[in-house]
């Protein structure tokens, strides 16, 4: 029997002649300090806005004013937060630049989109993953709710998670909690034998694609060899994965310790379970980085009110629905609120709050309805050192470019750039 410890992962092993265990971490053979410890990115959002005061009348899920929410107190739908109240930051007058559609709260907001001359591109959560998230089986998580709706739907627009790949493409997501189940952890019948088997047979596959392109390539129009080099990329993306999948193929996944959830699972239960494993993956350093475009449809649903997530975003024609949009303000909080107590009771390696090396977000495109200008955006968590915790900050400059709030978090967990996509400024008065 040997002991085995990967130095950049911190994560031991003991190989046998027949198996290889995996060992929670060990300081005192991993040789590395709590100082240089990962920082983790955590980014959640979700379709339409929230709940504003319309023609003065009713409340407003956001503060008139800035200061200290110790002092000017937080709204009544933000209450769920009120045991959090010293450790989020709410920040008023960031607009996603690259954004217009009015039914798009999700569509490019961890990348945001296009803008003048600059074209989409990656979105922060992928520029982490290529860094802090890189050692890690799965560089990043990329999740949703199960809420593709045509049209205006959700409110989410166009794209499949809150994530986008080098060419601003939307990346598909994992969207169920089984889907994550069986992604996260061992199951049935699984051996190192056979993971290499399925690598080296889709391997293979890749080998023929690229022989027939190879011969189509000499045929093909000039015109057609830009979606050629497009489809390419796609390819060489898809080795990536394989090449990494490869890499950890002799490395046991971790033993659920509950069984696989069911299937239909939606509202509160489906996001408090997808929390549940996410906080699993961050803890055991599965991964570092996740975005995870929750459901809305499902939530709205089990708060039993009937309305769609489109015909409440136009909570002000009546009484009834400004109610029904309240309420679901409220439970979105709530469920946020359960996520940080959540990383706060939990233990890293190091036997700290998971919650102190961890930075969260909570944000949409879209502020209140239809409306793109001076969007929610709530941070939390113990990994932005610099941050100013536990207040409503007011920026300055109205429709200030949200990439430069991307870059100062960034640049707070430790990612060295100095530029994000468009933006090359990030946001002095978030700092303490």
């Amino acid at each position: 029997m040997s002991l085995i410890t990967n130095k950049t992962t911190r994560r031991s092993f003991l190989r046998t002649s027949s198996c290889l265990l995996a060992l929670p971490f060990l300081d005192s053979v991993a040789g590395t300090s709590s100082a240089t410890k990962p920082k983790r990115l955590v980014f959640m959002g979700g379709g339409y806005g929230f709940t504003h005061a319309y023609h003065g009348k009713g409340k407003s899920f956001f503060p008139d004013t800035a200061g200290k929410f110790a002092e000017i107190g937080l709204t009544h739908t933000m209450k769920p937060l009120e045991r959090h109240k010293n450790d989020i930051t709410m920040i008023g007058n960031l607009t996603n630049l690259g954004v217009s559609n009015p039914h798009g709260g999700s569509e490019f907001h961890l990348s945001c989109g296009r803008y003048r001359e600059h074209e989409s591109s990656i979105s922060c959560d992928q520029i982490a993953a290529k860094t802090i998230g890189k050692d890690c089986r799965f560089p990043s998580l990329v999740l949703s709710g199960n809420d593709n709706m045509p049209g205006q739907g959700a409110g989410h627009g166009g794209g499949y998670s809150l994530s986008a790949d080098e060419r601003g493409r939307s990346i598909p997501a994992i969207d169920t909690p089984l889907r994550l189940y069986k992604t996260l952890f061992a199951q049935k019948g699984d051996s190192s034998e056979k993971v290499l088997a399925r690598i080296n047979k889709r391997k293979s596959i890749l080998d023929l694609v690229h022989k027939d392109a190879a011969n189509i390539q000499k045929k093909i129009a000039k015109e057609d060899a830009v979606k050629l080099d497009q489809y390419f990329t796609s390819v060489r993306e898809v080795e990536q994965t394989l090449s990494r999948e490869k890499k950890w193929a002799n490395v046991p996944k971790q033993q659920a310790s509950f069984s696989a959830p069911v299937d239909g699972l939606d509202g509160s239960k489906e996001v408090n379970l997808m929390y549940d494993m996410m906080i699993l993956a961050l803890q055991s350093d599965m991964t570092r980085v996740i975005s995870y475009r929750q459901p809305v449809a499902s939530i709205i649903k089990s708060l039993d009110i009937s309305l769609s997530a489109h015909s409440l975003s136009h909570y002000g024609s009546s009484p009834e629905r400004r109610e029904a949009s309240e309420r679901r303000d409220a439970k979105i909080m709530d469920l946020y609120a359960g996520f940080i107590d959540r990383l706060k009771r939990t233990k890293d390696d190091d036997g700290q709050s998971l919650f102190d090396s961890t930075i969260i977000n909570y944000g949409s495109n879209l502020k209140t309805g239809h409306g793109t200008n001076d969007i929610p955006i709530i941070m939390s968590g113990g990994g932005a050192k610099n941050l100013i915790k536990g207040q409503h900050i007011i920026l300055p400059k109205k429709n200030t470019s949200l990439g430069r709030y991307w870059l100062t978090l960034l640049q707070e967990a430790g990612v060295k750039t100095d530029k994000f996509n468009y933006d090359d400024k990030t946001l002095p008065e978030i700092l303490v």
